[in-house]
Formats: structure tokens, C-alpha cells, sequence
């Protein structure tokens, strides 16, 4: 009987060590679940930290044009006596104020088709030398008889820009696709021998302006031609033969000669060298021509190097719907945001313009790249090329960074060159990874929503990156990734720069 009292004490210990057990298992259950909570809530707010989110329309293209109020740069100032601004517009957007016929709209298969045509032709300028050719100057068959305003066009195997200038005396005012892969300035000229174009503007006669004046075959200049581009030019009594050829065989061949250039009513070249077309034929998309902003000593940038001291800025928009500026001098202003980075050397391509890439982040993430993959390549910026190409390795990691990101999207078919798609028809906003690039000098741009996407509708908006054929073949940083970005030239400095939010 002496043992009971000592069995019903033990029998109570055990339940009070029961309910204690209990109770702390539910305290530790609560303090788990709180901490899953405080860890969801901080990956959230990293996850917010590290993608866009953005109302669906804002990736798809519009159809009214809402031009920015003024051609004021990235700092908001007025152009001063020491610069020039002028508006930037798409090509076959509706700012552009070219008729448009519908059925030679370009499909966006075709246009994404033409930019790797171009971007063939690129890699064949900068990996292989080749003998100059007169082959396209034999086309043609003579008859017997500051910052301006940028807006976007449809992608030709020369540019996708266009910006209105004055030639000529009196001055008629041309829309010119603006082209940082090209040097030589032409447009289309009366009497066109062979062949011209339909054209916003009525095409330039030489022979009602008091300014103009051939290029003679035996003159030192006719012969820089060769450099600037790529063909032997030819003679015709006596006057210099230009010819020019792009990647979509888009080609231009006619007269060399100097004429009075204006870019605003103040801003006026007088012997600007430029060509007078004869022989015009492929997709300019209403343009009258080119204007060369390259590195050549034909280019605008060379030839307005006293007044703009190779210094020169420009912002495309958002959308074609908007309107941008082109902008030559410092006066325009580089505002503090600007973050530059040294231009780098491009072997065999001294028209182009290098930059030093050495590394992608996706959703804050820096991408498990080798730097000898970007080094080994290199890479250039282009106003004319759509789609960013990058060395096979260095797109298969973005691209599997940037899927992971995008798991809840459904997907959809692939756009020409263009495989990672998806289908927001049922979304009003979209969610996806921020996307940077790290340059030479600990430089990073981290791209505008708007410069991450290509958009053909609603149901196919596709990662706007494509890769190259091989590791070896150069980069390329395209003009949607460059959109609403303050893109500063500072040539003669040894640089460019970056600034987010530019314009519209």
C-alpha cells in the first residue's frame, strides 16, 4: 500500500511533462511558421527589388503618336549655342508623317529577318577583310540629261531612326535614317538615273540648289571613300562615284559631292561632304537617306568635329509612338546621372563603336559568365541593329535565369530569331526579372522596362536578346535595349556614357 502514494506522484509528473511538451511543440510551431512568414515577406521584397512590374500596355505598341513637348535633353535644358538638338522619330511609327502602305509594312518575322541580315553584314565587316569592290558603283548607268528630335523606324539593313535636316541652298528639309554603323551621308537626287524609292519628301534636285558641288575622281577625297564605304569608287565625267551596299542588300550609288547642311537655323555646315543618289533601291521605309554618325572621316561626327568636338547624345523612345533627340555638342548637356565607360578597340571595325562588357545580372543575380567569353568576342552598340546578340554561352545563361523568373507566364511560339515567347492576353500587369549590364570601369546600366521585351501582340512578347552562331562573333548592343537610355558619345573623350530615363 506504501507504493501508491509514490505511483500517483509520478503519474502527475508525467502529465505536467505532457502538457509542457505539448505546449512548446505549439510554441515552436508558431515560431517556425513566423519565421516562414519573415522570410517569405523579405524574399518578396527582394523579389520586388529585382523585377519590373508594368501595366501591360506599356509593352505594346501604339498607334497615336505623343511626341515629347520639347527637344530638351536628359538634364531638361534648352540646346544652347554650343550644341544642337534634334527630334528622333520611328520610321513607321506614327510620328514619322510618312504614308504608310499597309501591305509594305514590314511583318515583324520580316523585320527581325532584315536585322540578322545586318547583323551578318556587320560580323562580315569586322572578322574578314575584304578586298573594296566597284561592283556596286557599276550599278549605276548616268542618264544623258544640334540635338534634333529622334524617332524610330522599321529596321532597315542601315538604321531605324530618323531625324529631319536642312540641305541645299535654299535649304529643302529631309528625313534621314541616323545610323552609328555607318559614315557616309547620302539621299536620293533628281534626276535618279537607274532608280529611286518613294520617299517622305519630294527628292532633292542638286540642280536648284546654289550650294552644291561634284567631287571630282582625281581629288583626295573621292578616294576616302574607300574607307568609308567599303567599295573603290567609280568615275563618270569626271565627277566621283560613290557606292554602298547594307546587309539586306539595300544599296545607294550616285554622286559625290559638298553641299550646305543645316541641322538647325543657326547650326549650318557649309562643303559637307555627302552623296547624291541615282541608284537607290531597298527598305528605307520612306526615308530620303542616311546620316553616317560613325567613326570614318566622312561621317558627321568628323566632319562637325570643330563645332561639336566628336561629341554627340541621343535617346530613342519608348515606343514609336514617342519621339526622341539626337543631340551633337556638350552644350545639350550630360547631366551627372551619366555613368561612363572607355570606348574599347574593335579589331577591323574602326567605324563601329566598342564597348567592354564583363558581366550580366538577371533579378539581381550576376550571371555565372566568364569574363574571357565577352573579352574573346568583343562587342560594339549600334543604333541600326533591333535585337541584342550576345556569344551563344553568355545567352544561354540569361535566357535560363530569365525563365526561371517567368514560371507563372504560359508560353508561345517562337518570333523568327526570337525562342524565349510568352502570352500576357490575360494579363493586365506583367512581373519579370530586371536585367543589368557591367562595363569596363564599373560601369552598369540597368535596362528600362521597355528595353527588355520585343512585342509583336499581346499573346507573343518575346525576350528581346538573340545569340550569335559562335562564341567568337562580336556582340552587338541593340537599339530596344538601348531604349530611354541617355546614350552619350564622347569620342574624342575615349568614352561613352549611360543615363536611365532620357525621354518619353
Amino acid at each position: 500500500m506504501a507504493a501508491t502514494p509514490s505511483f500517483s506522484s509520478s503519474s502527475s509528473a508525467s502529465s505536467s511533462l505532457m502538457s509542457y511538451l505539448l505546449g512548446f511543440s505549439v510554441f515552436l510551431t508558431l515560431f517556425l511558421s513566423s519565421l516562414e512568414k519573415g522570410f517569405a515577406v523579405e524574399e518578396n521584397q527582394l523579389l520586388h527589388q529585382h523585377a519590373h512590374t508594368v501595366e501591360l500596355n506599356s509593352l505594346l505598341p501604339a498607334t497615336s503618336c505623343s511626341p515629347s513637348s520639347s527637344a530638351k535633353g536628359h538634364d531638361n535644358k534648352e540646346p544652347t549655342s554650343s550644341s544642337t538638338v534634334l527630334k528622333v522619330v520611328h520610321k513607321h511609327g506614327p510620328c514619322s508623317g510618312i504614308k504608310k502602305n499597309k501591305s509594305k509594312i514590314p511583318t515583324h518575322a520580316q523585320i527581325l529577318n532584315q536585322d540578322q541580315a545586318r547583323v551578318d553584314s556587320i560580323h562580315s565587316r569586322v572578322n574578314t577583310k575584304k578586298s573594296p569592290s566597284a561592283a556596286t558603283v557599276d550599278k549605276l548607268r548616268p542618264s544623258a540629261e544640334t540635338k534634333i528630335p529622334a524617332q524610330s523606324g522599321s529596321v532597315v539593313g542601315s538604321g531605324n531612326y530618323i531625324v529631319s535636316v536642312g540641305l541645299g541652298s535654299p535649304k529643302k528639309m529631309l528625313s534621314l535614317i541616323f545610323d552609328t554603323g555607318s559614315d557616309l551621308t547620302w539621299t536620293q537626287c533628281r534626276p535618279c538615273a537607274k532608280s529611286c524609292y518613294k520617299q517622305k519628301e519630294p527628292i532633292f534636285d542638286p540642280a536648284t540648289s546654289s550650294s552644291y558641288v561634284n567631287i571630282s575622281c582625281s581629288s583626295a577625297t573621292c578616294s576616302e571613300l574607300v574607307s568609308g564605304t567599303g567599295n573603290t569608287p567609280g568615275c563618270s565625267s569626271s565627277t566621283c562615284i560613290y557606292g554602298i551596299q547594307y546587309g539586306d542588300q539595300s544599296f545607294s550609288v550616285g554622286f559625290f559631292g559638298k553641299e550646305r547642311l543645316s541641322l538647325t537655323p543657326t547650326d549650318i555646315f557649309d562643303g559637307f561632304l555627302f552623296g547624291c543618289g541615282q541608284n537607290n533601291q531597298g527598305l528605307f521605309g520612306g526615308a530620303a537617306g542616311l546620316l553616317g554618325l560613325g567613326r570614318d572621316k566622312i561621317s558627321i561626327i568628323e566632319q562637325s568635329a570643330l563645332k561639336y568636338n566628336r561629341f554627340f547624345s541621343y535617346c530613342l523612345p519608348s515606343k514609336s509612338s514617342a519621339t526622341g533627340y539626337l543631340s551633337f555638342g556638350k552644350g545639350g548637356g550630360s547631366s551627372g546621372a551619366v555613368k561612363f565607360t572607355p570606348l574599347s578597340d574593335v579589331s577591323q571595325g574602326g567605324s563601329f563603336y566598342g564597348l567592354d562588357v564583363v558581366g550580366i545580372s538577371v533579378g539581381g543575380k550576376k550571371l555565372p559568365i566568364s569574363g574571357t567569353i565577352f573579352s574573346s568576342s568583343g562587342t560594339i552598340i549600334d543604333s541600326g541593329t533591333v535585337i541584342t546578340r550576345l556569344p551563344p554561352t553568355a545567352y544561354k545563361a540569361l535566357r535560363d535565369a530569365f525563365q526561371q523568373g517567368m514560371k507563372s507566364y504560359p508560353s508561345a511560339p517562337a518570333l523568327s530569331i526570337l525562342d524565349t515567347c510568352y502570352d500576357f492576353s490575360n494579363a493586365d500587369t506583367v512581373t519579370f526579372p530586371k536585367i543589368s549590364f557591367e562595363f569596363g570601369g564599373r560601369t552598369t546600366l540597368e535596362l528600362d522596362p521597355t528595353g527588355i521585351f520585343y512585342a509583336a501582340s499581346a499573346d507573343q512578347v518575346c525576350l528581346a536578346f538573340a545569340a550569335n552562331a559562335d562564341d567568337s562573333d562580336i556582340g552587338i548592343f541593340g537599339n530596344v535595349q538601348q531604349k530611354r537610355v541617355q546614350v552619350v558619345y564622347d569620342v574624342a573623350g575615349g568614352k561613352i556614357g549611360f543615363a536611365p530615363a532620357g525621354c518619353p
